[in-house]
């Protein structure tokens, strides 16, 4: 098997991230049986687990750089992906290998076909193989951490099959409402399923009724609680296009660092990155002053208010409900200098896109509506019913392509162009760029 039928093999599942997820079934017995049968995978390294709304892959991504630059093998298993499947699985910032990839699926093959075929739990979905492939790629690696995020709530997500040395709560918003629950504190709850006993736990600062939800978990699981915004905390020092500085005092010490992502959520995500691995040096990791700041400093996180070209700006940011579009919409005044901004605008079926309409009526001199190739994206015709109601009269591109060339037509070089509201549009724009210059 080589890698493009391995991929097609492992997409030939039920994938929750390409069809509605009222269709999936959650259980957590599909994935503990496949890893029962593959040796348990999961318990050969130690493990940070982290959930929440927003955040969690750029805080993820942060964490496994200061552990690599501590000397420490580290595996990083996120999702969904950008621009390649392998992105998901990566040890010490390297992808899994092409070869590894299809020599895993071939391995794991067997076991997810006697599992499917072993009773009435359902058939295992693409997540759910992906996952069990990363816990066997970190294994096989010797890997001494794994940094793990979750790809959907928490408590029934595929990841959650591990025992944490440190669990980490981002921001936590509302999203997937549709299976996670209409309030914040319901969806709290479902993120906090990740918190076992024996770890210590790290949140974001969160919403009133959010933090009485980790608050009362933490005390029900009698665990350690350290709130980044309170216990842990930071100063902005100066922002450039290309980097921010900031001065944190943590727990163990105080460090001025320096971020290669951009955005005032990125300095939340990296103070909660540094507790997180002061959580982990009080836990018996060796983790230096010096290797935090390298390791911040360092990271790589693509997609994420990521500059593509000057003059005109073309920037792209993975923004998929309101809080984090307001959020993108701050940070755009904040960091760039420009006359007029122009926003390409693509989401997803199961997002609030009425929210982020909403955000966006103060940005724009116009707002460019496309969809991707994913099956989950929103017709074009609906997205401009949608910003219509929020009295922001958009143009209508029917493909990526298209919408990336009307805008950079339109704009000229002391404009913006930003493309935002969902990761899989994001893809698409960089690819795109890529091709054309």
């Amino acid at each position: 098997m080589d890698f493009p039928a391995a991929v097609d093999y492992i997409l030939s599942f039920a994938d929750y991230e390409r069809m509605p997820r009222s269709a999936v079934v959650f259980d957590l017995r599909r994935m503990e049986r496949l890893l029962a049968r593959l040796g348990n995978p999961q318990n050969a390294a130690k493990s940070v687990h982290i959930a929440g709304t927003k955040g969690k892959g750029s805080t993820a991504a942060m964490l496994a750089s200061v552990l690599k630059q501590s000397g420490y093998r580290t595996g990083l298993y996120t999702s969904p992906h950008l621009l390649s499947i392998r992105e998901r699985i990566q040890i010490n910032g390297r992808q899994i290998s092409e070869d590894e990839f299809a020599r895993l699926t071939v391995r794991i093959k067997p076991e997810v076909e006697a599992v499917n075929a072993s009773g009435n739990l359902g058939e295992l979905t693409t997540y759910e193989i992906l996952t069990a492939l990363a816990f066997l790629c970190f294994q096989d690696s010797g890997v001494a951490y794994q940094v793990l995020e979750t790809g959907l709530g928490g408590r029934l997500d595929a990841t959650n099959v591990v025992q944490p040395e440190v669990c980490v709560t981002t921001s936590i918003s509302y999203d997937h409402m549709d299976v996670l629950g209409s309030t914040l504190a319901e969806i709290a709850m479902e993120k906090a399923g990740i918190i076992k006993p024996g770890s210590i736990v790290v949140t974001a600062p969160q919403a009133p009724e959010t933090m009485k939800v980790l608050e009362d978990v933490c005390r029900q699981q009698k665990v350690k609680l350290v709130k980044v915004g309170s216990d842990v905390v930071w100063r902005q020092k100066s922002i450039r296009p290309e980097k921010q500085s900031f001065r944190l005092k943590g727990l163990m010490g105080e460090y001025d660092i320096e971020v290669p992502l951009l955005g005032e959520h990125q300095l939340e995500n990296a103070a909660t990155a540094v507790a997180a691995a002061e959580a982990l040096a009080g836990r018996g990791a060796v983790i230096t002053a010096r290797a935090i700041i390298n390791g911040i400093a360092s990271v790589s996180w693509p997609g994420r208010l990521q500059v593509l070209r000057k003059k005109p700006w073309v920037i792209v940011d993975g923004a998929h409900n309101g809080d984090s579009v307001r959020r993108l919409v701050a940070a755009l005044r904040q960091y760039f200098t420009f006359e007029k901004a122009f926003v390409i605008f693509g989401a997803s079926s199961d997002k609030n896109i009425a929210a982020m309409a909403a955000e966006l009526k103060t940005l724009p001199h116009r707002v460019i509506v496309t969809s991707s190739h994913h099956p989950r994206a929103v017709a074009v015709e609906l997205l401009a019913e949608k910003f219509s109601r929020e009295d922001i009269i958009p143009e209508i591109s029917e493909n990526v392509a298209s919408a990336v060339e009307k805008a950079l037509s339109l704009a000229g070089s002391g404009d913006l162009v930003c493309a935002t509201g969902s990761l899989f549009l994001v893809a698409e724009v960089m690819e795109y760029m890529q091709r054309r210059d």
